[in-house]
């Protein structure tokens, strides 16, 4: 079987000229052998004797949590990490001795059905990963077999050394080695969406001695490799190849499994890492850990009814024992009917203190329904339908690219209406990261009569517009087909006119160079012959796009060369031209700058550059300083427009010059040191001197539609917001303008280390002077920016905070970081300029853990994703910068204007639905349960419950639970209309109002005022008079059954009083569950009095036909409810919270008005009214 004909096309190991490709032997190198670099591969023998001594794992992974053998005791030890689970465990199995006051089935029927559930889930949740594995695993693959020919298998059955044959979009189903692809030089086109998301294809390519390897030859192949050991970095490899000789392998050679195989017929690679040991399952871990607020604070709740249940226990148990002692008083018993002289030692006058001790053991047991059992699955319940009702928002769906809001946990639902702070990235996260040239200078002269965003709001800010229109893009352009990357408009050089202009040359040199400086392809659409570009950023695409709309149309490279429709400017004519590619110096974050030598139809020699201003103007020539001062004026200009600029420059080479640079420079590549990189960077900075300066370019990263708005009305719902960007502090500060972060009336505070002093010092290169006077400087200016943040308060002025990233890395040291970050919060806002990855992360982590109050990271990049991770909710941006950010994040939506909805909506109900759903669930139970501590206290503390054994093991479970679900799930106070046009009601969220320790002890006051009113107006009404036609009273079954009626209706009642929007959910829940109470007494009551015992037929006999018993269930409920009822009204009427005003507003027909008044007075005149009254 051939291996297939090899494609001849682009050899880009001869185009690219820097480390993309080129492997050598660096310091990592020296450790192959020892610890951490011990693997030893034998390629196309799996079978080697020394290979199958080392017992490397095989290719079948496993994604899932359990397996059949440890689900049970794994599944189990998870539930019993709850308290609260343990405390019902031992319930359960104290409840088979004599002290126990109920049967031992009614107590573990509810605990093994909250576990059974909660395992039931976990177990389904699992099989589902299980069936993925199953599905990855059984994938097909060429594996090189002794009979020297492909034969397909399972990914699962791949060895370390199997040499694979790999076709195109497949995935790599191991971590292989590269050895050649249909490509002659062996490169490959991979797409890594799988790792980190991004879409862009990487270029993989194998080493020169393996490249021509094909299927004829590859039986005469045996090589060893020896490297690093399983590790979870993606982006580095080290370890050599012994094949003829020893040659080191880099990143490049390696193909990680799960990405895949693109633009490439195929390839063929040797076994490295298989199954656990890939790279892509090394990293597979669960992301860090993150709990909400109130959950955190459920389980002090928690704490605080373990305590009231030991100490009503201790209540009972006293009582007792004095009650117990005194039965027996001088040789005669007080109680003899209970026969104290012949019982064992639980209940014993002679020995009472242990009879104490007995009881309180028992009250453990009989009060164990003031803790609620279902209350974690009810929880765990509700927050995954509240994050299908996030994921289904089409408010919040993107159609532009197909991707709606996801919430990728479910366990930060309730913290997402809590946010305190929101820590944004800019570039495509505010900004769409879709660049789109708008505007240049060449030579001196600037074209583009386009007006950014911006600038709109910069001229807003500085007086222009009011009066003035501000000019408009031509209506010619307004007319033209949208172009992607291309939003420029000038008459003076579209349209061919620029061979009109005085300096026409410098025009064509200038997109000239926008033409042929770059890395990108074409590709030309076979139907419709229009030619798109495959560039490694959005501005590069976006120069070569701009060239090819201003007469110079890159089409078509070659091996050597680079193919052009150019506009000639001396005749008119479009003609072809091409050009020898000698060379590419690329681009890289410590070059700053790109640059490729060709030569042209005229055998000259041409150095064509673009690059930052801040290195390109010091490369250029002493005669090349023309128009540099108008040059620098407009990238000041548009800079402060918001704008990306880069300067153009070129230079002619003279033969003899290029010829000695070339031979230093290949040197310099085929250098095998250490310091080769070094080298190559010194080779390349030698030619590019002597520049001559053509003019800049300026691309728009435009504002994301609503971001303005978006963060307009997130200020009005009292959230803070901080933008941490690399951009210069100028184009940070304008894009805060334009997206109305910053205002006009706010005193801008800034922060900097740009100073002549340091200058200075940084000249001398003393950077141990560099960094005192740096500290002194930045302590100097935050403390003078206090003094100025005190006295705009007290004029009413809000502040904001500009900080550059040299100033923030001083001013995030320990010593400075507490008075940092207090002029920081008294700031209504705060950018970071310069930033970097690591200064986010620390940034957000100062925020969080000192404030203490809940952060929110949001951004869209692989930088972001340490923000993201240390941010108390990271948000993800599925932008055009990959899915990193995503992958890495809590919730992901496509827009930043989403947020709003996000929170102000989603965050505002999730947090409401959760605080009231908990504080229902505690006052029920408390409600309930003290009724069976006034019953034991009424029966002199004897132990006796009640209630019947499974009444009180059917409370929580069948009874009362589901109506607290759809509080959690279904209810609003306002709708979705109404939290987004009253943004400070998010506020009830923010300053916990809602779930404040006065709230909760206020329920539990509630439910025990319940269970009183419940429990004595039952008895004193029931016990005193006829219940039956013959005259007798009430008896303990019937009484039992009245009382928890009572019960079952008053909480109930409770939650319909409780609930705001009623839906026929909630209906059907809260009726059907009084409903449910009544079919299982008749049910149950119909059972064998061996089975329901106390029960039998008690409502069908005895309490159905007495009208009594529903003229006091009702009387009893009203009066449970009365309390709550007119605090209830008195609070609305006389302290009413803000939700509480809008909902009288809407009841009222008022609705309409506008409640949000202008920031100047009156809107925060109301909000301190509002925030003084507690909400």
């Amino acid at each position: 079987m051939g291996g297939g004909r090899r494609r001849q096309r682009i050899r880009f190991s001869k185009l690219y000229n820097f480390s993309c490709f080129k492997s050598s032997f660096r310091e990592e190198h020296s450790q192959i052998g020892k610890r951490g670099y011990s693997r030893i591969v034998y390629c196309n023998d799996p079978d080697n004797t020394e290979q199958v001594q080392l017992k490397y794992r095989g290719n079948y992974v496993s994604t899932t949590k359990y397996t059949a053998i440890n689900f049970l005791p794994k599944s189990l030890f998870e539930q019993f990490r709850r308290v609260a689970n343990v405390y019902f465990l031992i319930v359960a199995c104290v409840s088979f001795s004599p002290l126990a006051p109920y049967t031992a089935s009614s107590i573990l029927a509810p605990l093994l059905a909250v576990i059974g559930a909660t395992m039931a889930k976990e177990g389904i949740e699992d099989w589902r990963r299980r069936k993925q594995n199953i599905e990855v695993n059984n994938r097909k693959v060429l594996v090189y077999s002794k009979n020297h020919t492909f034969q397909e298998t399972t990914w699962k059955k791949l060895r370390v050394g199997d040499l694979v044959k790999i076709r195109k979009n497949e995935y790599f189903p191991a971590d292989l080695l590269l050895l050649s692809s249909s490509y002659e030089d062996g490169i490959c086109y991979v797409e890594t969406t799988n790792l980190d998301g991004e879409t862009n294809l990487k270029v993989k390519h194998a080493l020169e001695v393996t490249a021509s390897l094909q299927e004829d030859s590859l039986q005469q192949f045996k090589a060893v490799i020896k490297c690093e050991d399983p590790n979870e970095d993606l982006y580095s490899f080290v370890g050599t190849l012994h094949y003829e000789r020893q040659y080191p392998l880099s990143l490049q050679q390696i193909l990680v499994r799960d990405s895949k195989l693109r633009n490439t017929d195929y390839i063929y690679g040797a076994v490295i890492f298989t199954g656990q040991d890939t790279k892509v399952m090394q990293n597979s871990v669960d992301p860090p850990s993150k709990r909400s607020r109130i959950e955190r604070k459920m389980d002090k709740i928690v704490y605080v009814l373990f305590s009231i249940l030991i100490l009503v226990s201790s209540i009972g148990s006293f009582f007792f024992g004095v009650w117990t002692r005194n039965d027996l008083e001088d040789g005669k018993m007080k109680r003899w009917y209970l026969r104290p002289d012949d019982t064992t030692a639980l209940f014993d006058p002679n020995r009472a203190p242990l009879a104490a001790f007995f009881h309180f053991l028992t009250g453990l047991m009989l009060y164990q329904y003031l803790i609620p059992i279902s209350l974690y699955v009810s929880i765990e319940m509700v927050k995954v339908l509240q994050s299908i009702f996030i994921n289904q928002d089409q408010q919040m769906y993107y159609d532009v690219t197909d991707k709606p809001a996801r919430a990728r946990t479910s366990n930060l639902n309730e913290e997402l209406g809590q946010v305190d702070t929101i820590l944004s990235d800019k570039t495509g996260t505010l900004t769409s990261n879709s660049m789109e040239f708008v505007k240049c200078s060449i030579a001196g002269t600037a074209y583009g009569r386009g007006v950014t965003e911006v600038e709109r709001a910069l001229a807003q800010r500085k007086g222009i517009g009011k009066g003035t229109e501000l000019p408009e893009v031509d209506g010619t352009m307004v007319s033209r087909k949208p172009i992607k990357g291309f939003n420029f408009n000038d008459e003076r050089i579209m349209d061919a006119q620029w061979v009109n202009e005085p300096h026409a040359s410098e025009v064509q040199k200038f997109f000239r160079v926008l033409a042929i400086c770059h890395t990108a392809i074409p590709d030309i659409d076979k139907e419709t012959r229009e030619i798109s570009y495959e560039a490694e950023s959005p501005d590069e695409a976006a120069f070569v796009i701009a060239a090819r709309e201003l007469g110079f149309e890159f089409f078509g490279r070659t091996q050597t060369g680079i193919s052009l429709h150019e506009l000639d400017h001396e005749t008119g004519q479009k003609i072809d031209r091409s050009y020898q590619l000698l060379h590419v110096l690329e681009f890289s974050s410590a070059r700053k700058r790109m640059s490729v030598i060709v030569k042209n139809l005229e055998n000259q020699l041409l150095l064509l550059s673009k690059g930052a201003d801040s290195v390109m103007f010091e490369r250029l020539s002493s005669d090349g300083h023309g128009f540099v001062a108008a040059t620098r004026d407009h990238i000041k200009q548009y800079s402060e427009a918001g704008l990306r600029t880069l300067v153009v420059a070129y230079r002619y080479l003279d033969q003899e010059e290029f010829k000695e640079w070339e031979g230093e420079f290949i040197e310099a590549q085929t250098s095998m040191s250490a310091d080769r990189d070094a080298l190559i960077d010194a080779a390349a900075d030698m030619i590019e001197r002597d520049l001559i300066l053509l003019g800049a370019t300026a691309v728009e990263d435009k504002l994301q539609k609503g971001v303005p708005e978006c963060i307009d009305k997130l200020e009005k719902a009292g959230v803070k917001i901080w933008v941490l960007t690399g951009d210069k502090m100028e184009t940070a500060i304008n894009i805060g303008f334009a997206c109305r972060l910053l205002r006009q009336d706010m005193k801008q505070i800034i922060i900097t280390l740009d100073s002549p002093q340091i200058d200075d010092l940084e000249k001398q290169g003393d950077k141990e002077a560099i960094a005192k006077a740096s500290t002194v400087s930045v302590m100097e200016q935050i403390r003078e920016a206090r003094s100025q943040v005190v006295t705009a308060k007290q004029r009413s002025v809000s502040s904001a905070l500009i900080i550059d990233g040299r100033s923030l890395s001083f001013a995030l040291d320990k010593n400075l970081e507490k008075s940092f970050l207090e002029l920081a919060v008294n700031c209504a806002s705060v950018i970071c300029c310069r930033s970097t990855p690591k200064q986010k992360a620390l940034v957000t982590r100062l925020v969080k853990m000192k404030t203490g109050k809940t952060t929110l990271a949001i951004g869209d990049g692989a930088n972001d994703v340490g923000m993201l991770q240390e941010a108390d909710i990271g948000v993800g941006i599925s932008g055009v910068e990959g899915m990193q950010a995503v992958m890495a994040s809590d919730y992901a939506i496509a827009q930043f204007r989403f947020l709003e909805r996000l929170l102000l909506v989603h965050g505002h109900w999730c947090y409401r639905r959760l605080s009231m759903m908990i504080c229902y669930f505690f006052y029920k139970n408390i409600a309930f349960g003290f009724t069976v501590f006034w019953y034991e206290a009424y029966t002199s503390f004897s132990g006796k419950p009640a209630y019947n054994d499974w009444y009180l093991a059917c409370y929580n479970v069948f009874f009362t639970s589901l109506p607290v679900i759809a509080l959690g799930v279904f209810d609003q106070d306002v709708s979705a209309r109404l939290c987004l046009k009253y943004p400070l009601l998010y506020q009830e969220g923010a300053r916990n109002i809602l779930f404040s320790w006065t709230r909760i002890f206020g329920w539990m006051f509630n439910g025990l005022i319940s269970s009183m009113i419940i429990f004595f107006l039952v008895t004193n009404s029931a016990l005193t008079q006829a219940f039956q036609s013959d005259g007798q009273v009430v008896e303990f079954e019937v009484l039992g059954v009245l009382m928890y009626s009572c019960v079952i209706w008053t909480v109930n009642f409770q939650i319909a009083l409780s609930i705001n929007y009623f839906t026929w959910i909630q209906h059907f829940f809260i009726w059907g569950s009084i409903a449910i109470w009544y079919a299982f007494l008749v049910i149950y009551g119909s059972f064998s009095p061996l089975l329901s015992t106390t029960a039998f037929q008690v409502f069908v006999e005895a309490c159905a036909p007495s009208l009594f018993f529903w003229l006091a269930t009702f009387l009893v409920v009203v009066a449970a409810l009365l309390p709550y009822f007119s605090f209830k009204a008195f609070q609305t009427q006389f302290h009413p919270k803000y939700h509480d005003v809008i909902q009288r507003r809407r009841s009222d027909g008022l609705e309409s008005e506008d409640l949000s008044v202008d920031a100047k007075g009156g809107r925060q005149r109301l909000k301190d009214r509002l925030l003084e009254r507690d909400l």
